[in-house]
């Protein structure tokens, strides 16, 4: 409970801060210090974000509106001001997007002598290729439709690309028509095209397909043409106690994410008037809604450009993971041995996954192991994981996976998955009524000189061999019999079996992780109004949960020293004069994107560093489920520490959040440059780096007047 009262102007917006997060992105993709391939990846990256940010958060925003419930956010704002603010800022972001991709990646790529050749610019041999292409691999798969009295206007599929035209009956000039074709995404969206030896021409698909329209509408005149793509409402709203079978009403679900309510349209600039009042009608959409394009739609087509082979001096070096046989401590690379000797620290992707996917593999083949449970919430398309945990079960292991199905975007991968575990003889739990089990963790049940003894691996990252090389995560790998017994505890506890006992080590959301967290921010806080000398550390992707921003708010004002490395989303305003001045928010975009949760107290100099599966937001702490654990091997320990004071030193990707909730790069005059990922990928270097360094001390400062001063 908060002893002072804090006001709507002491917290940011949620969505407005996630642009601001999409904007660091963006600021990537401009950065020409970064190669030019990955630049292009940045600049996909944004265009995916803001798909998935309109399909769930402006469409869940139009939804409230819609259901008439005016609800005021922290910050003040009704969910009509969302959306308008909303409105402007990405129409700002997508006007900066084409700019970066017109003024400057364009004109890089010519640079290197990578060229979109526009349909003005074409040579006859080119002309020719076309023609050919056209008629061998686009026109079989076309499907050209006309709106008239006998064909409706049809159902557009969510974020596919469209050419509308406008067509004159050659019969009856004074009948116009809408025509639409559907640009196939089951093609390459960029054709390589006849160029120099020296060069790499393309051209874009629709631009293939408009020279080849008249074809397509032989009875009618093509007066314009233009693209559009649609946006749609992807929110997946699965009535748990209404289904006995979760998985069949998932795969509902899915099929009408195709044709949700329209949400954004985009367009391309200078698509007819008629035409774009008849999308507007048809498609229930307002004005504010459309985005005119100046450019090709849909710029996620750049991250499969950023794969072109024989371009390596344009990305990044290739990481090379620290082999995991380092961290074991036996000479047979014995993995349970080196885990029962010593609890094992992995940060990836500096230390290979192939550590977690091999204990996997072995657990499935070793005599000696009876049972293996896992959680699984975003897998691979191709899971050497979910492989062995398949093969453990056809070797007769009790094998348990609880599989969250509506793990959003990978519903559909995970309804794959269950399948295949099922028919291996998998025991398969598809998550828990009204939660998803977001949690990361593995127990490995091994009899060993006639005794039990369990193995377990808590993590902050997804058990994903992809995108555990482009996300940093820790896991904790331990033998340490409390550590297990908390293990099987929860396992039961998801499995239906029983209600949660005590644990010894763990903490578990939704049951008690939020008051876990109230009470070490609490204890902190304590300790400053005793005079002692107090701190918190904190690194995470989203902080949201207004509980938890509060009692922050009232550890600063006591005194305490609070450093916030918040990735994406942060509602905590910081530097409010005698509220949040000891409060300092970073975040860090570059090369890999940091996804690990790290939880540091000071505790009166009793040291306590959790990890987590949760950032501080109402869904995780509330409506998930979700583990906090202690980092307690001194090793180990110092490995997080060493994440942390890097993090907090690094000068080339970090922005410090303003007082007006906007980022600024840090000012690096008279500073080192400081680019804390590339320190890890240099294992050498770090060790160097650290052994020089230590987590920067902060000068403790006794508080002066506990007024409230709004920004």
């Amino acid at each position: 409970m908060s002893n002072h009262s804090f006001s709507s102007l002491h917290f940011i917006n949620r969505e407005l801060s996630w642009l601001e997060f999409n904007e660091r992105v963006l600021e990537e993709a401009l950065d020409t210090n970064n190669p030019l391939f990955e630049r292009l990846k940045f600049l996909s990256i944004v265009g995916s974000n803001l798909d998935e940010f309109f399909m769930i958060r402006v469409a869940s925003l139009q939804g409230i509106v819609e259901a008439n419930f005016m609800k005021i956010d922290p910050s003040g704002l009704t969910p009509n001001e969302q959306i308008e603010k909303i409105s402007t800022r990405t129409h700002k972001q997508v006007f900066d997007m084409y700019n970066c991709y017109n003024r400057s990646l364009i004109k890089s790529l010519k640079k290197v002598d990578i060229h979109f050749i526009k349909p003005q610019n074409l040579n006859t041999i080119q002309l020719d290729f076309i023609r050919d292409y056209y008629d061998n691999n686009i026109f079989p798969v076309l499907t050209p439709m006309v709106v008239n009295k006998n064909q409706p206007f049809p159902l557009i599929l969510n974020k596919t690309l469209n050419i509308a035209l406008l067509l004159e009956d050659i019969t009856n000039p004074d009948n116009l028509l809408f025509g639409t074709i559907q640009v196939p995404s089951v093609l390459n969206r960029f054709v390589e095209i006849p160029s120099a030896e020296s060069m790499k021409s393309f051209i874009l698909l629709e631009e293939i397909i408009k020279l080849n329209l008249t074809a397509l509408f032989d009875n009618h005149k093509v007066i314009s043409t233009g693209c559009y793509r649609i946006t749609r409402n992807a929110f997946l709203d699965v009535a748990e106690d209404e289904s006995e079978d979760l998985l069949t009403a998932v795969q509902l679900s899915l099929k009408q994410r195709k044709w949700g309510s329209a949400i954004r349209l985009e367009i391309e600039h200078g698509l007819n008037p008629l035409v774009l009042k008849l999308l507007e009608e048809e498609l229930e959409i307002s004005a504010e809604a459309e985005y005119k394009i100046i450019g090709p739609i849909d710029l996620t087509f750049l991250m499969k450009l950023s794969g072109l082979k024989g371009y390596d001096s344009l990305r990044y070096k290739p990481i090379k993971p620290n082999a995991y046989t380092t961290l074991l401590d036996n000479d047979d690379d014995d993995i349970f041995k080196s885990i029962s000797n010593q609890d094992i620290l992995l940060h990836h992707p500096y230390d290979s996954f192939d550590m977690i996917v091999d204990l996997v593999k072995k657990a499935a083949e070793d005599p000696d192991v009876l049972a293996i449970k896992q959680t699984l919430y975003r897998v691979s398309g191709n899971s050497p994981i979910v492989e062995a945990l398949a093969q453990a079960a056809d070797n007769g292991k009790q094998v348990t996976v609880l599989l969250e199905l509506k793990a959003r975007f990978d519903e559909q991968n995970n309804i794959i998955w269950a399948k295949k575990l099922e028919t291996a003889g998998c025991h398969v739990i598809y998550g828990l009524v009204g939660l998803k089990a977001h949690c990361k963790i593995l127990l490995i049940v091994r009899r060993e000189e006639g005794f039990i003894k369990r193995y377990v691996h808590l993590g902050t990252g997804n058990y994903n061999d992809v995108t555990a090389k482009l996300y940093t995560d820790l896991g904790l790998l331990t033998a340490n019999p409390y550590f297990g017994a908390d293990a099987s505890a929860i396992f039961n506890t998801l499995s239906g079996c029983s209600s949660p006992s005590q644990l010894y080590k763990l903490t578990l959301a939704p049951i008690s992780l939020r008051k876990k967290f109230l009470d070490l921010i609490h204890t902190e806080t304590e300790y400053a109004n005793l005079g002692k000398q107090a701190r918190i550390i904190a690194k995470l992707n989203s902080l949201v949960d207004t509980e938890i921003i509060e009692a922050l708010y009232e550890a600063s004002i006591a005194g305490v020293t609070i450093d916030l490395i918040v990735r994406g989303i942060c509602c905590l305003r910081p530097k409010v004069p005698l509220i949040s001045e000891r409060i300092t928010v970073r975040s860090i975009v570059g090369r890999f994107l940091e996804h690990s949760r790290i939880y540091y107290f000071y505790g009166d100099g009793e040291e306590a560093i959790y990890l987590s599966s949760a950032d501080l937001m109402k869904r995780n702490l509330d409506r998930r489920v979700e583990l906090l654990f202690p980092v307690e091997d001194p090793t180990a320990r110092e490995k997080v520490m060493n994440v942390l004071a890097l993090a907090l030193q690094d000068t080339s990707k970090s922005r410090f959040l303003n007082l007006d909730g906007t980022y600024s790069k840090i000012d690096k005059r008279g500073k080192e440059t400081v680019n804390s990922q590339e320190i890890f990928l240099n294992s050498s270097l770090a060790e160097t780096f650290l052994v020089e360094t230590a987590l920067p001390d902060t000068e403790f400062v006794p508080v002066l007047s506990d007024k409230i001063v709004e920004p």
